[in-house]
C-alpha cells in the first residue's frame, strides 16, 4: 500500500501485538509503531531505557490479565523483560489496546550476544495470577470453563486429584470377558479368510 510504511534506519524484526508493532530497532532500541489504521502506520515512541537498549535484535510479546511483557534480545547486552502496560503505569490498562508504557523491571547477562526471542506456546485458555480463567482464543464457538466443568479436570470424590512416584500397587492383569474373546477370534478369523 502506497504510504503504508514508518522508516527506520536499523529494523530488524518486529512482532505485533493488538494495535501496536514492536519493532527491534538495533541500535536505536524499540520503535514502537501505532498500527490500528494499517494503511497509515505511524511511529508512536523509540524507547531505549535511557540509552540501555542499543543492539535489540528481537522482541516477543506476553501478557497476563492487565499487564503486557516486552521480552527482548539486546544483542550484547543480554536479555531485557519491560512491562509495556500495567495498572499502575497505564491508565487504560483494562481497555483493548491502552498506549505502550515500557520499563525496564529485568536484566540477564547472557554469555553471548542475544539474537532470538522464542515465541512461548500459544493456549486455548488464559488464566490471570490469582488463576481464574479470563478467556477462550483461537477456537471457534469456545467459551470459558464454568467451575463445575473446571472441578472435573482436578478434583476426583471431591478431592484434589494427585499423582505419586510410587505406583499403588502391583498392575492388574487385564480384565478378560467374553466379548474380548469373542473379538479375538473375530479377528483371527478375518485374518485367515
Amino acid at each position: 500500500m502506497p504510504g503504508a510504511f514508518v522508516k527506520l534506519d536499523d529494523a530488524r524484526n518486529v512482532a505485533v501485538s493488538r494495535t501496536y508493532a514492536y519493532v527491534s530497532a538495533g541500535k536505536n532500541g524499540i520503535a514502537l509503531i501505532n498500527v490500528e489504521q494499517p494503511e497509515h502506520p505511524r511511529l508512536d515512541q523509540i524507547f531505549t531505557a535511557d540509552g540501555q537498549l542499543n543492539d535489540v535484535n528481537d522482541v516477543k510479546i506476553g501478557a497476563v490479565d492487565a499487564s503486557v511483557f516486552a521480552y527482548v534480545a539486546d544483542g550484547r547486552n543480554g536479555l531485557h523483560i519491560f512491562q509495556v502496560i500495567s495498572p499502575e503505569d497505564s491508565s487504560e490498562s483494562y481497555g483493548f489496546s491502552p498506549r505502550p508504557t515500557p520499563k525496564l523491571i529485568a536484566t540477564y547477562r547472557t554469555g553471548g550476544p542475544a539474537l532470538a526471542v522464542s515465541r512461548g506456546i500459544d493456549r486455548d485458555r488464559a488464566v490471570d495470577e490469582s488463576g481464574n480463567q479470563l478467556a477462550v482464543f483461537g477456537r471457534r464457538g469456545a467459551r470459558p470453563f464454568n467451575r463445575a466443568e473446571a472441578e472435573k479436570l482436578y478434583l476426583r470424590d471431591g478431592k484434589l486429584y494427585t499423582v505419586t512416584d510410587v505406583p499403588p500397587g502391583p498392575p492388574k492383569p487385564p480384565a478378560v470377558t467374553d466379548s474380548s474373546i469373542q473379538s479375538l477370534v473375530d479377528r483371527v478369523r478375518a485374518l485367515i479368510h
